[in-house]
């Protein structure tokens, strides 16, 4: 079993103690994600989203530059189980050499503050996914959901990019980074679909007919993306998974997942679906509880009728063909 995960938090939380003081690194700790874990669960690669909260830093370019120089340090402090890859050929280079791979994202385009030199800046430091919004309107378009302070305020945006959002789409194709989807509004997500010229993903997202979440994709937006040769990523956050009735208990489980994989695949076929497991940006799912249970989501999707050939696809080789199709 191999595993390309679309999506984690671990850098900024990683942050966030360091911040508290406590002392937490990337090869060992007590959040979702870390390189033990990892390497015994079968990991090939491993995105690494630089996260920031723009609604309450006072910086986004200096928190991502922030976050961006705790990832090296950790990449160099851990060089011996893993090496950052900036395309298809280094995952494969590192794996020849028994090391697992990170692939290096930002989530939340307002970092670059409409500036597209910030962007270029961006891709040098070897940034090759980015989300266009994450909760709040920015310069280059509109989420799924306002946030304000961390709120949820408005739900079902009408709003999509930006002429400036167009304009980064274009030229993040032209550099050879991802667009990521994910939060993204709607009619945000059309315009993507509109302007792309090649794949683009929504890295950890889930099937909006299950779960009536807005960060969820519709059965057509799941179409169309397959139509575009893009890849979604099954998030592992319950509230995305399953609703239950206010006041009740969502721990999470392997049920609700293997129900999403099944819609999707139905819906878009077999080509369309990876993983995003948003760990350590959202609350402990107990059935998949850390990197080091991934085998327990194979061995259950196994179960309802997935083939070995398919997880192989589910699990790491859908990823890799985007990343082979996209990546400059």
């Amino acid at each position: 079993m191999q595993i390309a995960d679309m999506h984690c938090d671990t850098i900024e939380r990683l942050l966030r103690c360091q911040r508290q003081g406590v002392d937490q690194g990337l090869r060992e700790n007590d959040g979702h994600v870390d390189l033990l874990r990892m390497k015994a669960g079968g990991y090939c690669l491993q995105n690494f989203a630089l996260f920031v909260n723009a609604g309450t830093c006072e910086d986004p370019w200096e928190e991502v530059c922030l976050l961006y120089r705790l990832y090296r340090e950790e990449m160099e402090r851990n060089s011996d189980l893993i090496a950052p890859a900036l395309g298809v050929e280094d995952i494969a280079a590192n794996a020849a050499s028994g090391k697992m791979s990170a692939l290096l994202a930002v989530e939340e385009g307002a970092v670059c503050k409409g500036d597209l030199a910030k962007l270029r800046r961006l891709y040098e430091m070897g940034v090759r996914m980015m989300t266009l919004t994450w909760n709040y309107q920015n310069e280059l378009g509109s989420p799924s959901h306002y946030c304000t302070m961390g709120k949820k305020v408005r739900p079902d945006v009408p709003e999509g990019l930006t002429e400036c959002g167009r304009e980064f789409v274009t030229e993040m194709e032209e550099l050879g980074m991802i667009v990521d989807v994910s939060h993204l509004s709607d009619a945000g997500f059309y315009d993507v679909l509109q302007t792309a010229q090649k794949p683009f993903v929504a890295s950890h997202s889930n099937a909006r007919a299950i779960c009536p979440a807005a960060r969820n994709l519709s059965d057509d937006m799941i179409r169309k993306l397959a139509e575009k040769g893009g890849v979604m990523g099954l998030n592992f956050y319950a509230d995305f998974l399953e609703s239950v009735p206010a006041g009740k208990p969502n721990p999470g489980s392997l049920e609700s997942i293997v129900n999403h994989a099944r819609h999707i695949t139905d819906v878009g076929g077999m080509e369309v679906l990876g993983l995003g497991s948003d760990f350590d940006g959202i609350d402990t799912n107990e059935a998949i509880p850390h990197a080091g249970r991934m085998k327990d989501l194979w061995e259950s999707l196994h179960r309802a009728g997935y083939t070995e050939s398919q997880l192989d696809r589910i699990f790491y080789g859908n990823v890799l063909r985007v990343y082979q199709e996209t990546l400059g």
